[in-house]
């Protein structure tokens, strides 16, 4: 009878190991289904601002386009390091092929087959088109290499077990490309896909839920600062209520708050991005948050 048992456990948990194996497998991206591409640099260069990769990857604030990478991001779950990825063949993504990249962004997937930890915002990057990545990439590809790798990153037991972060990927990634609203006008899209896609713009502006996934209800409304220090605000019409649309547009060109203020923190790289790009991108990415319906935000404790 305990030979029984102890077959039988043997068996569930051979048989949970295997479902958990399956289900937790990293996505790839087969090269084949590339096909042929023309690459457009500058449209390339539009995503890399639009995308903020300077602001995370960049050895200093001076040499925008080296992307050695080093940047420490703390979070609740430890420590992530900013990784090179500057067209260095050693320490940067010099030898990844166009799948490889196109991979990393849309499923999370490294070259070697492991999960990126999301402080990585593929779950961004997963509403691009392919052919935007592919143009990402040949621009990426044109900037000085860089040599040096950051270090790893600090994260305790469980967080440093990767192969769990597939778990994670299938609450939380959908694999859904940017779907455009027919209902809404040519700059509203390009907008929300500048937002919802290469921009992020929900990854620091949305709460997170115990496991790191962003409240879907509160999408927008702001919350605590990823990095422990600080609260990120509400930019739905709850927060921006008070705003035009030239508001948030200006904001976007120079930094500065409607009230003579001007933004600070890390929003203060992202702005030294957005002022890169079109006039009438900005204008539609403005657009498009205005449209944003109010949603209150988690309750921001009293300052004392």
């Amino acid at each position: 009878m305990l030979l029984r048992v102890l077959i039988a456990a043997v068996l569930v948990l051979g048989t949970g190991v295997a479902v958990f194996l399956v289900v937790t497998e990293p996505a790839r991206v087969p090269a084949a289904s590339l096909g042929p591409h023309t690459p457009n640099l500058d449209n390339g260069r539009t995503l890399f601002f639009a995308g903020g990769c300077a602001s995370c990857h960049a050895s200093s604030k001076e040499e925008r386009d080296r992307l050695g990478g080093g940047l420490a991001l703390r979070s609740p779950f430890g420590t992530f390091h900013v990784p090179n990825i500057s067209p260095d063949p050693a320490d940067g993504i010099g030898r990844w092929s166009e799948a490889e990249f196109v991979t990393a962004m849309l499923d999370g997937t490294s070259p070697d087959g492991r999960h990126y930890y999301p402080a990585f915002p593929y779950t961004s990057y997963q509403r691009m088109t392919v052919g935007d990545l592919r143009d990402l990439f040949a621009y990426i590809k044109t900037l000085p290499a860089v040599s040096g790798r950051a270090p790893d990153h600090e994260l305790a037991f469980p967080y440093s077990f990767r192969r769990g972060l597939g778990l994670w990927k299938l609450v939380n990634l959908d694999g859904k490309p940017f779907t455009p609203d027919p209902s809404r006008s040519a700059a509203w899209n390009r907008g929300a896909y500048l937002v919802n896609g290469p921009g992020h713009c929900a990854e620091c502006h949305s709460p997170r839920d115990r496991f790191g996934g962003i409240v879907a209800a509160q999408r927008f409304a702001g919350g605590p600062n990823p990095e422990g220090e600080g609260w990120v605000p509400n930019i739905t019409g709850k927060g921006l209520a008070s705003w035009s649309a030239k508001d948030v547009e200006y904001l976007l060109e120079t930094g500065d708050l409607p009230d003579g203020d001007s933004v600070g923190g890390t929003m203060t790289a992202v702005v030294r991005n957005t002022h890169e790009l079109s006039p009438a991108d900005r204008a539609a990415m403005a657009e498009y948050l205005k449209s944003l319906p109010p949603v209150d935000g988690p309750p921001r404790p009293e300052r004392r």
